[in-house]
């Protein structure tokens, strides 16, 4: 009886210090986990703030000039040089600017007027007046319209391929850009696993150990 009273005795010794060591270093663990998670989430939100950044970074690809209600586009060649064309198109309707993404790059194809057919346009880049939609490199177009009076309107593309139509200001440095890149941007998805509920009794003793070089 005195020995097994002795067993259970060294028995509650070892509990009394070996349980309380187990939590010590499972909550190490747990530490070491929300740890890693924090650092991950830090780099993923870096990423996705530059992301973001390039995605909203406007840049000017055309500019319409409407002078007594006459239309005409300012655009840069590829030689660095800005050249305007004249339109007919009549600004008493909202005026329509399509264009095209080809290989990754935006191109501004046509411009005309809310009563004008796109294929009776005024062409703008001759090098995509006829696309082989079957292409490859032929992504997709759009096109932005807008009623315009007087003055200069800026179109501009963000980094995902949105286009924008605004007045330009006097203080607007803009320079106009031929063919800009357009990036694809897909929605990030991101699942956070607590781990914390998944340390088993094998991790806690592998911790014990130290690591090996």
């Amino acid at each position: 009886m005195a020995r097994y009273l002795k067993y259970l005795f060294w028995l509650v010794v070892i509990a009394v210090v070996l349980v309380p060591l187990y939590f010590y270093y499972e909550s190490r663990l747990a530490n070491r986990v929300y740890r890693d998670r924090l650092r991950d989430l830090s780099a993923g939100y870096n990423t996705l703030r530059d992301q973001y950044n390039l995605a909203v970074r406007k840049t000017a690809v055309t500019e319409l000039v409407v002078d007594q209600g006459k239309l005409s586009v300012v655009v840069r060649t590829a030689d660095g040089l800005d050249r305007t064309i004249e339109t007919e198109c009549d600004t008493g309707y909202p005026i329509h600017c399509d264009y095209i993404v080809m290989d990754g790059r935006l191109w501004i194809r046509r411009i005309y007027d809310d009563r004008t057919a796109p294929e009776d346009g005024k062409v703008i880049d001759p090098d995509v007046s006829d696309i082989d939609w079957s292409s490859e490199k032929v992504q997709y177009g759009k096109a932005i319209y807008k009623l315009l009076n007087d003055g200069r309107w800026v179109v501009s593309v963000t980094g995902d391929g949105s286009l924008g139509l605004a007045r330009k200001t006097e203080d607007d440095g803009k320079p106009l850009a031929l063919a800009p890149p357009v990036q694809d941007f897909k929605e990030i998805e991101k699942t956070i696993e607590t781990e914390v509920g998944e340390i088993t009794f094998i991790d806690v003793l592998t911790s014990f150990m130290p690591a090996s070089e």
